[in-house]
């Protein structure tokens, strides 16, 4: 059983100021969630494996493929700067 002096022990560490009402609803909120827990405790769990998810999720996505374009031309002339044969992109590292 959750008590009054453990939730402003709690509070303290958080840094929390509770008045007297909040400190009283909190020990009873608290320990009820503490109880479920116990109750969660006494389930068999030894033949279901850990996870993540409830369910199980994957992402859709493409082969990364490597692929020749033909007018690479094009592609730098769309560029906003460029130098020969590469993108000019402007400078993010000091020296």
């Amino acid at each position: 059983m959750l008590d009054r002096e453990q939730v402003q022990k709690v509070a303290q560490l958080a840094r929390l100021d509770l008045t007297p009402e909040e400190e009283e609803r909190f020990t009873t909120q608290l320990d009820s969630i503490l109880d479920y827990f116990q109750q969660l405790n006494e389930l068999d769990t030894s033949d279901v494996p850990p996870t993540a998810r409830a369910i199980d999720v994957s992402n859709v996505t493409r082969q990364d493929t490597l692929e020749a374009w033909e007018n690479r031309e094009a592609i730098l002339n769309s560029a906003p700067d460029r130098d020969g044969e590469f993108f000019k992109v402007p400078k993010i590292l000091n020296e």
